[in-house]
């Protein structure tokens, strides 16, 4: 197992800063010795996120998720895996929170979803894809920093996953309608004589403004799951959880008079993030 250098750290650090800026802010927050655990791991899910922006052709992006799905399988055989800064940095955080290999898996393999224009079917089915993206990672982090008292906090990381996930979704719809991806659930264009055409053409209209408040109450629903469990959460285990505080910030936005999440990306100033983040830190909450 080779040790992560300083440049591969700053590798990690860089990589979740540029690419996921939420969590590298809720991270800074952290005891200096726990940022260092979770860096390479939100770098690995930072790569993973990327690759439909990265590739032209869906058989090169499914070339990279398999790279990576072999990459994983190296760490939990005991085989070399690629001198790459990501891998290099989780390796000895996988054998030191004893990771479970299938999150990382099952977060790959719920990303191939991001290669094709397919609608996401019903919002059921956007639940489990947040499930194994958002809410794993939160459910991993909290492993690395509270190692098995984590166990206990599934339902709060779950919860609290599904809500950022999905706040961060409908903040960045311009961009997903742009790549031809369509996260609306079709289960409820449907309900609304809709189809994802109309989402990807970016005009509001009654319906869409219907649903947008729909999936906004949904995302509320279950940031106030987890929070309603906020008791059982370990201090130690909270800057995994931090990012979902966040949540509030950008549903009001997003539920702003002459909003248009179609058209323009919904964001929360770098301050009133760190101020938000700040509050939970000094609050012990989330």
């Amino acid at each position: 197992m080779s040790s992560p250098s300083t440049q591969d750290h700053d590798y990690c650090l860089q990589l979740v800063r540029q690419l996921d800026n939420d969590r590298y802010l809720a991270t800074l927050l952290a005891p200096e010795a726990l940022r260092d655990l979770l860096w390479p791991l939100y770098a690995f899910d930072a790569e993973i996120a990327r690759i439909r922006g990265l590739v032209t052709e869906v058989s090169l992006g499914e070339i990279r998720y398999q790279w990576w799905r072999d990459s994983i399988d190296a760490i939990y055989e005991g085989r070399a895996v690629e001198p790459h800064p990501v891998l290099i940095g989780l390796e000895p955080i996988i054998e030191l929170g004893d990771l479970p290999k299938h999150a990382f898996v099952n977060l790959i393999e719920a990303r191939r979803f991001d290669l094709y224009d397919d609608p996401m079917p019903t919002l059921n089915d956007l639940e489990g894809y947040l499930g194994e993206t958002s809410s794993v990672l939160m459910q991993l982090a909290a492993r690395v920093l509270v190692g098995e008292d984590s166990f206990a906090l599934s339902d709060v990381t779950g919860a609290a996953g599904v809500a950022y996930g999905l706040a961060r979704l409908m903040a960045t719809l311009p961009a997903q309608c742009a790549r031809g991806q369509c996260f609306v659930p079709l289960d409820l264009l449907e309900k609304c004589d809709l189809t994802p055409a109309h989402v990807m053409a970016g005009r509001r209209d009654q319906g869409l403004d219907v649903i947008m408040s729909q999936l906004r109450h949904h995302a509320q629903r279950r940031l106030a799951e987890a929070r309603e469990r906020v008791s059982e959460v370990p201090a130690m285990a909270l800057p995994a959880l931090w990012p979902a505080s966040l949540v509030d910030l950008y549903l009001k936005r997003l539920a702003r008079p002459g909003s248009d999440p179609f058209k323009k990306a919904t964001e929360a100033s770098q301050l009133r993030r760190q101020i938000r983040l700040t509050k939970m830190w000094l609050t012990e909450s989330f």
